[in-house]
């Protein structure tokens, strides 16, 4: 059986070997360059399931890398994961409107890098989510034409921006999304992103929501998920 195989563009060598072993214990196949040179021409000339890029590189850095594939017909539909350092904000929210898919910051768990490679290879291979179809799970039923939600049969009153954020993670149980992917999947790429506006969003529809709040989950230090 074919192993999948993730392109590691990381210019520390130590770095990059601890990443291709520990894919591998996990059952992936690590590549490793170490400009973002060299990734742009091994992800157009071989297959790659998922790009681990640091954004950090000396000459064209991660961004730039990022943007090049996801400008490419070839490469644009490669899953990219950024390696990014603390107080990188402003470069991850770019990388993210560019197209990139994920993020995680230095140091980080081999077990949390491992679980973020595993959901955006998940989202890739699911079918499309019908935005206006209704939904049920959990005993919530959810009616995008209506803007309508009911748990046990009572109403919940929310507002736009509320439903919008229920409907986001409700239509994708068990998926962890980043911060920034919940305000992009809510309001597209030109709301202003912080960390806090998407906490106090998640506070205000728990507590609404009441009993039904705990299908919202917290996942330290990735984001939120609704209950698979």
């Amino acid at each position: 059986m074919a192993r999948e195989t993730v392109l590691i563009v990381e210019d520390e060598e130590e770095i990059q070997e601890l990443l291709q072993y520990n894919l591998s214990k996990d059952g992936f196949r690590g590549v490793g360059v170490l400009s973002g040179e060299d990734a742009i021409k091994k992800a157009r000339a071989e297959h790659y399931d998922c790009i681990l890029l640091d954004l950090m590189l000396p000459g064209m850095d991660g961004l730039d890398v990022c943007r090049a594939l996801k400008k490419d017909e070839k490469t644009r539909n490669i899953p990219i994961i950024m390696l990014t350092a603390k107080g990188e904000e402003p470069d991850i929210v770019t990388g993210l409107e560019l197209g990139a898919d994920d993020y995680i910051v230095k140091p980080f768990s081999p077990k949390v890098l491992i679980a973020r490679i595993k959901t955006v290879l998940r989202r890739k291979s699911a079918e499309p989510v019908d935005e206006s179809a209704p939904l049920q799970v959990h005993g919530m039923q959810i009616h995008p034409g209506r803007r309508e939600v009911l748990f046990k049969n009572k109403p919940i009153e929310l507002t736009n921006m509320e439903f919008q954020l229920l409907h986001f993670l409700a239509g994708r149980p068990g998926w962890v999304f980043s911060r920034y992917q919940i305000v992009e999947g809510v309001r597209g790429d030109n709301y202003p992103v912080t960390d806090r506006s998407v906490d106090v969003m998640i506070v205000g529809l728990r507590k609404k929501l009441g009993d039904a709040g705990s299908l919202i989950e917290t996942v330290r230090g990735a984001g939120y998920r609704f209950k698979e």
